[in-house]
C-alpha cells in the first residue's frame, strides 16, 4: 500500500543536550526502550536486559563492517594548502571517491601529500555532486597507512574528541570499508553476545559498508521523490542458512540496525527466505513497505526527517514511532550514534 508522506511528518523536537557526545561504559548499560507491536506497550530497560526478549530458536543478525579512519588531511604539493579528505568508497585498487574541503583547493590535476609522504594522491575527476575521485600512490599496505595517519569520521553532531577510537567500532567489527559505524551494534559486549548464544540463539553476520549518504538530509518534500544512496553488501551462505533455518522452525529474525535491515530486505524473497548474495542496494524503506524477513528490530534513536526514522516508522507504524520518540525526549534518553537504543518486537 502506497502512503503519501511529507518529510515534515518525521520531524520531532530534540533539545541539543540530549545528543550523546560520548559513549557509556560499559557498552551494555545504555538504556533500552522496548516497543511491543502486539499491544503498543512501551517498556524502559537497560540494554543488557535485551537477552530476556530472545527465545531459543531465534537468530540475531549483525553488520560486521569496520569503520576506516577515513578522515585525512593533505597538503597540496604546489601551494602547501591544507585540504580535508573523507574517504567514501573504493572504486578501483588505488582509486577512491572522496569528499574534500575546501573544494576550490582540490581540482582535477591537483596533487596532495598525506602523512609526510606516506601517501600521495591526485584528483582525477570531479563528480556532479562535487565529490572527488582520487588516485592514491603509496608503498606497502593502504589500510596500514590509513590506520597510522587517518582519523575516525565521527558524525558532525559529535563535537567532543573521542579518546578511544575502538569505541566507534562494534566488538565484532571485521570487514574494513565503512565510512560510519553501524551504531545499533555499539551496545553489544562479547559477554552479552556469548550469553545470547548460550540461550539457544544463532548469531549471523552480514557486511554492509556504510556511506555518508546515511547522514545526508532528505531534501524532497514528498519522501517518495528521495533517491537513496547505494551501498555495498555481502550476505554469506552461513548467514543465509541460519535465517532460513530460523524461519522454517518458527523462530524470529532480530536485525541489529537499519543497515542490517536494508541488507536482509534487499535479498529476501516475498516468502522471507534468503540466499547468499553480494551486490549494491539503494533500497528505501518508508511507511507502506511490507517487511519480508525482519521480525524484530534493534536500533538507535535517529535524526529528525532522516531516512532512518522513516525505516523505523515503516516497521512500527508512523504515529506510534513519533509518539515513542516524544516519550524518549520526555524521559531524556540519549540520542544518535553514542546514544541509547530501542527494540521493536
Amino acid at each position: 500500500m502506497v502512503i503519501l508522506m511529507r518529510k515534515s511528518d518525521f520531524f520531532y523536537y530534540l533539545p541539543e543536550r540530549l545528543i550523546a557526545q560520548t559513549p557509556v561504559e560499559p557498552r551494555d548499560i545504555s538504556r533500552l526502550m522496548v516497543l511491543n507491536k502486539a499491544d503498543s506497550s512501551i517498556e524502559h530497560k537497560h540494554f543488557y536486559d535485551v537477552i530476556d526478549y530472545f527465545k531459543p530458536g531465534d537468530c540475531l543478525i549483525l553488520n560486521n563492517t569496520k569503520v576506516l579512519p577515513a578522515r585525512l588531511y593533505g597538503l597540496r604539493e604546489d601551494t602547501g594548502a591544507v585540504v580535508e579528505f573523507l574517504l567514501l568508497s573504493q572504486k578501483d585498487l588505488n582509486v577512491w571517491e572522496t569528499i574534500t574541503g575546501p573544494g576550490k583547493k582540490a581540482r582535477v590535476g591537483h596533487r596532495f601529500v598525506f602523512g609526510e609522504g606516506l601517501l600521495k594522491g591526485e584528483i582525477t575527476d570531479v563528480l556532479p555532486d562535487g565529490n572527488r575521485i582520487v588516485r592514491f600512490e603509496y608503498q606497502g599496505s593502504f589500510y596500514d597507512i590509513i590506520d597510522k595517519i587517518g582519523e575516525m569520521p565521527l558524525p558532525h553532531y559529535i563535537k567532543e574528541k573521542l579518546d578511544n577510537s575502538e569505541r566507534y567500532q562494534t566488538v565484532y567489527a571485521k570487514e574494513e570499508g565503512s565510512a560510519a559505524a553501524p551504531t545499533a551494534g555499539l551496545h553489544f559486549t562479547d559477554d552479552l553476545l556469548k550469553k545470547i548464544e548460550e540461550k539457544g540463539v544463532k548469531v549471523g553476520f552480514v557486511t554492509l559498508h556504510i556511506g555518508l549518504g546515511t547522514f545526508r538530509p532528505v531534501k524532497a518534500d514528498n519522501i517518495q521523490n528521495h533517491h537513496m544512496h547505494s551501498e555495498h553488501y555481502v550476505l554469506p551462505q552461513d548467514t543465509a542458512d541460519i535465517i532460513n533455518e530460523t524461519k522454517k522452525n518458527g523462530g524470529r529474525v532480530f536485525a541489529v540496525g537499519t543497515t542490517c535491515t536494508r541488507t536482509l530486505e534487499s535479498v529476501a524473497t516475498f516468502r522471507g527466505s534468503i540466499r547468499a548474495d553480494e551486490g549494491n542496494t539503494d533500497i528505501f524503506i518508508y511507511p507502506g513497505y511490507e517487511f519480508k524477513c525482519v521480525d524484530c528490530l534493534i536500533t538507535n534513536f535517529h535524526l529528525p526527517e532522516s531516512t532512518l526514522i522513516m525505516l523505523v516508522s515503516a516497521f512500527y507504524g508512523h504515529e506510534k514511532t513519533m509518539a515513542a520518540y516524544k516519550e524518549a525526549v520526555d524521559r531524556e534518553y540519549r540520542f544518535f550514534s553514542f546514544g541509547d537504543a530501542m527494540m521493536i518486537q
